[in-house]
């Protein structure tokens, strides 16, 4: 169960913003570590092609209230709903 839902921004490396959807969770970090986060990000637009390039690349996700966190891309799921990109945060959760 997501633990964070909002519009959200990947951007990519060589500036490409994409609009979209991002379900967040975090774990409990161990022993005052950073608490490990992941979640999913949902293009908001279709035609917007990431394509399987995306698996495995960092890219930086940042939330409307301006706070950002590094994620890679670890999978990319196709269905009737869209493309959906699976994230492994890099960094402290940006929620």
């Amino acid at each position: 169960m997501a633990t964070y839902r909002t519009a959200s921004t990947l951007l990519s490396s060589d500036g490409t913003r994409t609009q979209g959807t991002a379900a967040l969770f975090s774990e409990p970090g161990r022993k005052g570590g950073t608490p490990p986060w992941a979640g999913d990000f949902r293009p908001a637009n279709d035609a917007v092609d990431l394509g399987k390039s995306a698996v495995g690349q960092t890219f930086t996700l940042e939330l409307p209230d301006g706070s950002t966190g590094k994620v890679v891309v670890q999978s990319l799921k196709s269905g009737r709903g869209g493309v959906t990109l699976a994230l492994m945060g890099e960094d402290a959760p940006p929620f």
